[in-house]
């Protein structure tokens, strides 16, 4: 009886694309130890679950997804507040997890789709389609035969030999033609690609690709579309390794920063999310600082000589509208 074996072509560019990110990872790794702190690898790792959930049409900002993870009174609806808290559960679980381990898959949905889905944690019971607007994009498998196709894929991930990076991508795009579940497909197939890459390098638990992909959504969903009509993976593993290496290359760009400046302009660094724009008075509550003229001598004044972060409007610098926001 022959092993199940996806549609997978091996090319010249995702052999390319392997060997940069290889570089990257390193270079990110040499510098993790020291400069990943627990701060900023929670800023990520919101960065990471609001962009996920943002793909799915998620509203809350990074700031208020921050807000609902420090237990703050957030208003939004309940549902996406609900979302935000399970996201957040499911990643920090995720070390614990076998990732060719069914029950440990079931299991992660079950906490992903908790109070969200009648059916959380187990395979959907009927059929599904894939809509964008009034498109029909890809009619899933029956679901008698999920199951099966899962326990497949499972095996397969138990047993290749392809690189992670590649492995992780051929998985994530098999996994959402399959789309075993009732709802929180996409999010459990980014998910269970970075514990892929996080079993082979750590520091990936930790990178936020799904900023990239929130900011590439239609090209995301073209290259899923791409590749069921050529029955093979090659565009949307192009695609996955294209984003990685660009969250990479921002990941190691922000932590080189962070190596280049004084502790306080690097704490400052830490509390500013990509893409947020905060006030002095924001800025120092996530600070915890009280006296104004420190904040302003020792963190702001550096970071803006630094070139590091910038005023939104800088040609009123006093302006009670301003804020202040990373450079790009």
């Amino acid at each position: 009886m022959s092993r199940y074996q996806p549609p997978v072509n091996l090319t010249a560019p995702m052999l390319d694309w392997v060997a940069q990110i290889s570089e990257l990872v390193g270079r990110l790794s040499e510098l993790g130890d020291s400069h990943l702190t627990p701060r900023l690898r929670r800023g990520n790792r919101i960065r990471t679950i609001q962009a996920s959930l943002a793909i799915e049409n998620n509203t809350l900002s990074v700031d208020q997804v921050t807000a609902v993870l420090e237990g703050k009174r957030v208003l939004g609806l309940p549902r996406e507040i609900q979302e935000v808290r399970n996201a957040f559960a499911t990643y920090e679980a995720m070390q614990t997890w076998n990732m060719a381990s069914r029950r440990d898959l079931l299991a992660a949905h079950a906490l992903l789709m908790h109070g969200l889905l009648d059916d959380a944690g187990r395979f959907r019971s009927g059929g599904v389609g894939i809509y964008r607007g009034e498109q029909l994009l890809h009619m899933a498998p029956p679901p008698s035969r999920v199951s099966a196709l899962m326990d497949d894929l499972l095996a397969w991930l138990a047993r290749t030999d392809l690189h992670p990076l590649i492995a992780s991508c051929v998985f994530h795009y098999e996994f959402e033609f399959i789309h075993p579940f009732a709802d929180g497909n996409g999010r459990m197939g980014r998910l269970w690609q970075t514990m892929i890459l996080s079993g082979w390098r750590p520091v990936l638990a930790y990178l936020p690709v799904e900023t990239v992909i929130r900011d590439q959504q239609e090209a995301y969903y073209a290259a899923l579309a791409a590749a069921d009509t050529q029955s093979e993976t090659t565009v949307f593993i192009e695609f996955m390794l294209a984003a990685l290496y660009q969250a990479l290359q921002e990941a190691v760009s922000s932590v080189q920063v962070v190596e280049q400046v004084s502790d306080q302009v690097a704490r400052l660094l830490q509390v500013i999310d990509a893409g947020e724009s905060l006030k002095a008075s924001e800025l120092m509550q996530r600070l915890a600082l009280a006296h104004r003229p420190t904040f302003s001598n020792n963190y702001l004044k550096p970071a803006l000589a630094a070139g590091v972060i910038e005023m939104t409007d800088p040609d009123s610098p006093r302006s009670p509208r301003q804020r202040y926001r990373r450079r790009p």
